[in-house]
């Protein structure tokens, strides 16, 4: 695998073209965001970046929840939006980290000197660290060269790979992360408990409405207290490759690629020595469930609790959806893409273990004990048996491998797959519409909101976040949705203005792909303005891991790229769609910018 290096490889596009309906409303969800981002950011916070709301150390509104209110702004930067939303966001970010650095705790040990300490959780598990870094790991995307940016994600990374004399969650030994609670202060050790969680005594009754349904703070306490197992590995920690990986990009030291594939590898391991299923839980002794079972842990295989409120149903919650993006972290660093083969296997290994009711077949979803892992006694099985086969993931995975057999996982074909096999043409202004009706409701309950910074939790504001980047996100880029993840952009192209000397589409240029194959995708770009030509740079993929060989434009004109990217000139309302022709995964990902 190789880096980019300077090119000059150049397409003219001078055909006039009526402006499509997609590209005006693609850029007026582009603008109308950055102009909603101005808005929520005057209501939420204040002029250090602290947000107003009451600071708490809580998987329900915690941190984590505070930095969700600046979910996907750098993408938004990204993908062409305004200098202010860039703005905006470093200060909400910056503010944040000082906010929860200043709030303390009473109860919880590890939190009695700042719920952040050294700019990160003191400690907490990576369902919630991933959420609270979500933005953090695409600013790189933003602007790679901020030295703030680099010193801290080496910071990061550094905690989770033995560099951090304090936080000491790593084992180099058994090639394991020591707890399913780490942070900044090092591992949880021992049984967690509803404190751990839910965080220390607040009013609750009249003043907070909490999402998750608690009316006092004893139903907080409740809500948690069977999440305790959490000492030993747990798959969810596979997230903190995404520091490696950014590090690794940002800054191009090897130690961080080979921190990385050394981890994945050992989950690829230890899901072989589970006869291909990955285990949920590793003993500190290194050995697949010597802890809790292999199936155990927090949000783990059999991780089934009572429903709050507490009402004789079961909740199942083996979150494992974010967990492929680890394995694809490997495969970009490495460009090997053999690394999916653990999870997409999975697929068949779990499906296997059917029964039969009334006639029809029923597939598992959870391994452990049914009544939940507050019972210990029992022979654990399959359970939770349902219609639609076992496939967490089954959309990214088939967006990474393009196996066919994928789809038919998936309860329906996603309308955006549809799409891409030209079986929806009117997919892309349904889509920019939706997302343009998501942004109203949400400018909506911003202007609505009455309440006071003292009646405020830091997760009440997370639903009318404008950053409404989905459908930019498959439309402009064919890429994956970053949601709340905590991984890196997944993407088939991405752009850059070399006039401004930054990242995202230039002014009044729209771009559509249309389709991907494992080696071309089609892509239209438009400039939408009748006076002024645009230059924009077309790299593949976000991190220019795609290697790009040549380009093809409708009229048959073919143009040579043996690069990671190339210049499109676009005349004044000129456009026309484009088909490129690369080798997936071929380049070391980096992001640095295609003129450094």
């Amino acid at each position: 695998m190789t880096r980019a290096t300077h090119h000059d490889a150049l397409v003219e596009i001078t055909t006039p073209q009526a402006a499509p309906h997609w590209a005006l409303l693609e850029r007026q969800l582009l603008d109308a965001q950055c102009d909603a981002i101005e808005l929520f950011y005057k209501r939420y916070f204040d002029s250090r970046g602290y947000l107003l709301c009451v600071p708490r150390w809580s998987a329900n509104d915690g941190p984590d929840d505070a930095a969700e209110n600046l979910l996907n702004w750098p993408l938004v930067y990204a993908l062409g939006g305004s200098e202010r939303v860039m703005e905006l966001y470093r200060t909400g970010w910056e503010g944040h980290l000082l906010q929860y650095t200043e709030a303390k705790t009473t109860e919880i040990e590890k939190g009695k000197d700042g719920v952040y300490f050294k700019e990160f959780h003191a400690c907490f598990d990576w369902f919630h660290h991933g959420e609270a870094l979500n933005a953090f790991v695409l600013e790189g995307l933003a602007d790679p060269h901020d030295e703030t940016l680099i010193r801290r994600m080496k910071r990061f990374a550094g905690m989770w790979m033995g560099e951090d004399p304090i936080a000491t969650n790593w084992d180099p030994e058994h090639k394991l992360i020591r707890s399913m609670m780490t942070g900044s202060r090092g591992p949880l050790l021992r049984q967690a408990t509803a404190l751990d969680w839910a965080g220390e005594r607040l009013e609750v009754e009249g003043r907070f409405k909490a999402l998750h349904g608690e009316h006092t703070y004893e139903q907080f306490l409740e809500h948690y207290r069977d999440y305790n197992d959490v000492v030993g590995d747990n798959w969810l920690n596979l997230a903190s490759t995404s520091l490696a990986f950014c590090a690794y990009a940002l800054t191009g030291e090897q130690k961080y690629r080979d921190w990385l594939v050394t981890y994945v590898d050992q989950w690829v391991r230890w899901s072989a020595e589970n006869d291909g299923i990955m285990p949920s839980s590793i003993g500190l002794d290194g050995k697949v469930g010597s802890q809790y079972g292999w199936w155990g842990g927090v949000y783990g295989w059999g991780f089934t609790v009572e429903t709050f409120p507490f009402d004789g149903r079961k909740a199942h919650r083996n979150y494992q959806t974010r967990t492929p993006y680890a394995f694809a972290n490997a495969m970009v660093v490495t460009g090997e893409r053999g690394y999916l083969d653990t999870w997409k296997g999975m697929y068949e290994k779990v499906n296997a273990n059917t029964k039969t009711e009334n006639g029809q077949t029923l597939y598992p979803h959870m391994f452990g004990r049914p009544e939940g892992i507050s019972h210990k006694e029992g022979e654990p099985g399959w359970y939770e048996y349902r219609p639609r086969k076992w496939s967490p993931g089954v959309e990214e995975m088939y967006y990474w491998t393009l196996d066919r057999g994928l789809l038919e996982l998936a309860p329906e074909k996603p309308r955006w797959f549809a799409y891409l096999d030209g079986e929806l043409p009117e997919y892309p202004a349904q889509a920019l519409q939706h997302d343009l009706e998501r942004l109203r409701r949400k400018v909506e309950e911003i202007r609505a909101d009455t309440r006071t910074p003292d009646t405020t939790l830091s997760d009440d504001m997370n639903a009318i976040n404008p950053a409404t980047i989905d459908a930019l996100t498959r439309l402009m880029l064919g890429g994956l949705p970053t949601g709340r993840h905590g991984y890196p952009l997944h993407c088939r192209v991405r752009y850059f203005d070399p006039e401004r000397r930054r990242a995202g589409l230039p002014q009044d240029v729209a771009a559509l792909v249309d389709r991907i194959t494992d080696d071309e995708v089609g892509v239209t770009l438009v400039n939408l303005s009748p006076m002024d030509e645009r230059t924009v740079i077309v790299q593949g993929g976000a991190y220019a891991e795609h290697h790009i060989e040549s380009v093809k434009a409708e009229n048959g004109t073919e143009t040579a790229v043996d690069h990671s990217h190339f210049a499109v000139s676009l005349a004044p309302g000129a456009g026309e769609r484009l088909t490129i022709s690369m080798r997936r995964f071929a380049n070391s990902p980096t992001m640095a910018q295609p003129w450094v």
